[in-house]
């Protein structure tokens, strides 16, 4: 994100802007996205996202095209190798429709950041609700930041310097061919990301391990790895570091990829159908890779 610089009480007086939990996350009133931004405008959002880490709209009856176009103007926009939109690559649609007994098993319903099994992973996801479930089907998100800070200092010490391992394998049960598994293998083999990233812009140090794509720390054997894991994901669960949101038609989430972990929880049964884009991010680089300079 390279847009111009604009504080924070500069956001505020642009935007209605109302926090919703001490931890993360404010609702965003007073703006339309369905018309284009301005540089101001959209420097201002960016201020709001680095300081709330995930930011919420209500109301906002957007076409794909302008959903890509307010994402593109954050950054160049992924792919996804799986799920991508036949129509407009840039969107992943997630849709549920059919669901057996009372709660649905789904890959997304464990605490995540997105694609960190790329060797750049995102900067930042904006995902649309275009349907959903009358009770059930929040995201709950998670301040990345906080949940490293809470740790202890010996465990702090002990991760500063170590590399975890990401792939995308959660993904292989949804593919139907040996030739399409082998090819996304291919595609994005392992990737080594540290386990506590600064971040690019606030210099800030988070905790970058998750459930969904992180498989075992570098130079651990599997017990110690699985126990060390099993301690940081359970950071994300706290609900002190959490912010959770309702969805309804037309509402949007915009958080930080780099600060945060969410949890598409799995509690309703009738259709649910949002759809995202997501905002390509720089390689993630550790405190003993680049000494702070602010």
């Amino acid at each position: 994100m390279t847009l111009q610089t604009v504080n924070l009480e500069e956001a505020e007086s642009l935007f209605d802007i109302r926090p919703l939990q001490p931890s993360l996350g404010a609702e965003i009133g007073n703006i339309d996205l369905s018309r284009p931004l301005d540089d101001h405008r959209l420097g201002a959002l960016r201020a709001a996202l680095l300081r709330y880490r995930v930011l919420f709209f209500r109301d906002q009856d957007i076409s794909r095209e302008q959903q890509i176009a307010f994402g593109a103007a954050f950054g160049e926009l992924e792919v996804h190798p799986v799920f991508a939109h036949p129509d407009y690559p840039q969107i992943l649609p997630l849709v549920s429709q059919n669901f057996v007994g009372k709660y649905r098993a789904s890959p997304d319903s464990n605490w995540h950041a997105d694609t960190t099994f790329r060797p750049e992973p995102s900067a930042a996801s904006i995902l649309r609700a275009l349907v959903s479930p009358s009770l059930g089907g929040d995201t709950v998100f998670a301040n990345a930041v906080a949940a490293y800070e809470s740790l202890d200092e010996a465990v702090r010490e002990r991760i500063d310097g170590l590399t975890a391992i990401h792939d995308p394998s959660i993904f292989i049960q949804f593919l139907d061919t040996e030739e399409k598994k082998e090819a996304l293998r291919a595609q994005y083999p392992e990737v080594e990301h540290p386990v506590v990233r600064i971040h690019p812009e606030t210099g800030e140090k988070v905790l970058y391990v998750n459930s969904v794509f992180t498989r075992r720390i570098k130079g651990l054997d599997a017990e110690e790895s699985d126990r060390l894991l099993a301690l940081l994901f359970n950071q994300f669960k706290r609900p002190e570091f959490q912010v959770r949101w309702s969805w309804r038609p037309n509402s949007i989430a915009f958080w930080d990829n780099r600060a945060t972990q969410h949890y598409a929880v799995p509690d309703y049964n009738e259709p649910r159908h949002m759809e995202r884009v997501t905002i390509i991010g720089d390689r993630p680089v550790g405190p003993a890779a680049q000494p702070l300079s602010r």
